[in-house]
């Protein structure tokens, strides 16, 4: 294949399999590639995922019916590659190749041809609007922050996202945007394990937000902690790097292993536990947990946004009774006065406000702290004393993922 065009096709071949399999893109191989191509075909593919309707729109203009889903996604791989401004020339001969080389798509060549050669000249080609979120989600979205809220989530989605760094103080890191809560934030495409202090263990990938709940609990030294749900482990390394007594635990094997991994590359330390928090039983209770619970993941939308179209709210009853059995178990693992952290990274109030109102009927000897955090700004805080992150905030850094979160005491 011509240089650029194995990466497309690859991006098209990831599509397939998202659009037409229900697979996440995490899922979905990559992995003959050599990493740069690689690296070029998930970001097409997610740039696509990112704008896939308004391309849709764009297609159905110059489309007198629709064509199979393999020549589709080839056309909106195509679509966004123009609208972001690269070269025509390029891009359609790459789309039209791709097509010629399958056995089923190559009678849709010439199609494919005239329909990429007609969009630069149809006086609608000025760049594609952000993909809307769908109305499963949208929907109590709107009804709980307003439509205007909603569309500057939308529009925080559809760039790609900035990498953050959780830092280890004396350590050397890579040279970033300092956000007000303390992450490091860089700008643009990296290599991350060519970035200063990877191999001297100075920082983890973990999102703004995600890094909330771990400052949130506050861990002291030598205390015991315990991190519930613990994989992939960045809320490990914040416990273990803060002088604490750390056990994580994960039902997960394989993620498990990441975390594993993590904690030799940093040099950091802690006891991890393979098992279903439904069924393991600690030998003594803890000073502090912390329980980032399974969730729908709608707060991580804007780093995977195939999520909107592989999922469709289904399994939401299921998650939130789940979130709140592990809640319930693990107070009962908190010594008196111990403190919880719950967290979800999801938009939706049913696994966040009303989780923790539903958690303080239940328990009425809890009360919810919150404490001053750097970086916080006060309307984050809700009457009840918990922690909404959205998107939008910090959107002209980059934005951020959606998390909810709670500090629990127990009296």
């Amino acid at each position: 294949m011509a240089e650029g065009v194995k990466a497309r096709a690859t991006a098209a071949m990831i599509l397939d399999g998202i659009l037409g399999e229900g697979r996440m893109l995490e899922d979905v191989s990559a992995a003959d590639l050599p990493p740069a191509d690689r690296a070029r075909a998930l970001r097409l593919a997610a740039t696509t995922l990112r704008h896939l309707e308004p391309a849709d729109r764009l297609l159905d203009r110059h489309l007198r019916k629709a064509p199979p889903l393999a020549v589709r996604n080839v056309l909106r791989l195509a679509v966004v590659e123009l609208a972001d401004g690269a070269p025509a020339h390029g891009v359609v001969n790459a789309a039209v190749q791709i097509i010629r080389q399958g056995k089923r798509t190559a009678h849709f060549a010439g199609l494919v041809n005239a329909v990429l050669r007609a969009l630069p000249a149809s006086g609608h080609f000025d760049g594609l609007p952000p993909q809307r979120l769908p109305r499963w989600l949208r929907q109590p979205l709107v009804h709980a922050h307003g439509r205007e809220v909603v569309t500057a989530i939308e529009a925080v989605q559809a760039a790609e996202p900035p990498l953050d760094l959780t830092l280890r103080p004396g350590l050397p890191a890579p040279e970033g945007e300092l956000l007000p809560s303390g992450s490091l934030r860089l700008h643009g495409p990296a290599q991350v394990s060519a970035l200063p202090g990877y191999e001297a263990g100075g920082w983890w990938v973990q999102d703004a937000a995600a890094a909330m709940p771990a400052r949130l609990l506050a861990p002291q030294p030598g205390e015991r902690v315990l991190d519930l749900c613990a994989a992939p482990g960045g809320k490990t390394l914040q416990l273990a790097a803060a002088g604490a007594e750390v056990t994580a635990v994960d039902i997960s094997a394989p993620r498990m292993a990441r975390v594993e991994a993590n904690l030799k590359r940093t040099g950091l330390s802690a006891r991890t536990v393979v098992a279903d928090a439904l069924h393991w039983q600690p030998e003594a209770p803890f000073d502090a947990i912390l329980l980032d619970a399974p969730c729908s993941a709608t707060g991580t939308i804007r780093r995977h946004p195939d999520l909107p179209f592989v999922k469709d709210g289904s399994d939401l009853p299921a998650l939130v009774a789940l979130q709140a059995q592990l809640l319930d178990r693990a107070l009962g693992w908190l010594k008196p006065g111990g403190r919880l952290v719950f967290a979800t990274c999801s938009l939706l109030p049913e696994e966040g406000e009303d989780q923790l109102a539903a958690a303080l009927e239940r328990h009425p000897q809890l009360s919810v702290d919150r404490p001053d955090l750097p970086g916080v700004a006060k309307d984050w805080w809700t009457p009840a004393g918990g922690l909404r992150l959205r998107p939008d905030y910090w959107a002209d850094k980059g934005g951020m993922d959606g998390f909810f979160m709670a500090i629990l005491r127990r009296n």
